[in-house]
């Protein structure tokens, strides 16, 4: 089977091997950590001919064995070699119970490299953050990115290649299937949706309404880019004479979170340089999942895709991601990495005087030198520029890297 590379994150994690720190790669179901991990396991090779790499892959039936850290052990007693450098690669290692005993007994005597990956974010804020502390560092894989999606899918850039982009998302076994072959792209959409709901929400967090739960989800699939609060989800769940309770909304929330099915981002409070606590935003960890779960027409909710799209590309390029307010408005995003913030707004067209004034407008309160941008599909052949604001396409902001 053809395997293709994701360079950008076999480089950067290549970086950290060798260092005495445990490597974690997390992400959603199915977005590729597998193959990062085969491809790690290859360049592995190529630097140490020599090496000796245990691979275990959990979602395999012969490893069904391993089932706890004392499992984990026995088996690692007779896998490991002395005269070579040893390196553990292990597949969803959530699914071993109390794998994080046996990871810090091997990370503190540095008895090899591990590389592993995970699917829940619990993973990571408790297990191995109680017993690793700071000798581990976490890379998050996402879906694919739109330059990607056109690599996987061999499609050159265009208006009909980021419309698939924007339907199916960027699940990378989509490219086997065939965009063309709707039925099946979004039997396997569902297919996934449902194993992540199974084996990463009912038997990880314990929930057991599910029913509830997938109200929820198309709760925040309809309000993309929407504030939720105490207050509206309480507004929803009576009007759908649901019985739970906002805090138990939330969790659930939280629990979806965990899963990487959404991403929770916070909001700042641009004037006063400080994190609100309440009324966050969801969007969602792939777009062909978020458009599933809305269901029916997903063209008449454009916008909401285009804001998950362009939060989905900052944050693959590694931008630490808030929601900027204003005393009199809203900033669509705020995209910082090493202290240096850019600002983001995101319209479907730009069109008329009233439109420009909001868009532009609310970037131009920012008493700022940092870059300030609006983001929407008109059709422009390079980007323009009003009053310090640059305006782009979507199409040349999701081909682009640096801001």
């Amino acid at each position: 089977m053809e395997i293709i590379a994701r360079q950008q994150y076999v480089g950067h994690i290549l970086k950290y091997v060798g260092k005495g720190m445990m490597i974690a790669l997390t992400g959603q179901r199915r977005v590729g950590k597998s193959y990062v991990l085969r491809l790690l396991a290859t360049e592995i090779e190529k630097k140490d001919p020599e090496a000796n790499i245990i691979y275990i892959n959990k979602e395999k039936k012969k490893y069904d064995n391993i089932r706890n850290d004392d499992d984990l052990s026995l088996y690692l007693d007779e896998k490991f070699v002395e005269t070579a450098n040893n390196y553990l690669l292990i597949d969803e290692v959530q699914d071993i119970a109390g794998f994080e005993n046996t990871l810090r007994s091997l990370n503190a005597d540095e008895e090899c490299q591990i590389i592993v990956t995970g699917s829940n974010a619990k993973m990571l804020s408790s297990e191995l953050s109680t017993y690793l502390g700071g000798r581990y560092i976490e890379i998050h894989i996402q879906s694919l990115s739109y330059k990607e999606f056109l690599t996987f899918h061999q499609l050159v850039d265009s208006e009909e290649s980021l419309s698939k982009y924007l339907e199916f998302g960027g699940l990378p076994h989509l490219y086997r299937l065939g965009l063309e072959n709707e039925d099946m792209v979004w039997e396997y959409v569902q297919n996934i949706y449902n194993t992540i709901v199974l084996k990463d929400v009912v038997q990880r967090e314990k929930l057991r309404n599910v029913t509830l739960f997938e109200n929820l989800m198309a709760y925040v699939s309809d309000n993309t880019g929407q504030l939720v609060s105490a207050s509206s989800l309480s507004k929803y769940l009576k009007s759908q004479r649901m019985e739970l309770t906002p805090l138990s909304a939330i969790n659930y929330l939280r629990a979806a979170s965990n899963a990487y099915i959404i991403n929770k981002v916070p909001r700042y409070d641009i004037h006063g340089k400080r994190l609100l606590e309440t009324h966050d935003k969801y969007y969602f960890e792939d777009l062909g999942l978020r458009n599933l779960l809305v269901g029916g027409n997903r063209t008449g909710d454009i916008e909401k895709v285009i804001e998950n799209a362009v939060y989905l590309h900052l944050k693959n390029l590694g931008y630490r991601i808030t929601i900027g307010t204003l005393p009199n408005g809203e900033i669509d995003f705020i995209a910082e990495r090493n202290g240096q913030p850019a600002y983001f707004q995101v319209a479907y067209l730009i069109v008329d005087e009233k439109t420009t004034e909001r868009e532009f407008g609310n970037l131009l309160k920012i008493q700022d030198n940092y870059p300030k941008y609006v983001i929407s599909m008109n059709p422009m052949t390079k980007p323009q520029n009003y009053e310090g604001v640059v305006h782009l396409t979507l199409r040349r902001f999701l081909t682009s890297e640096v801001f």
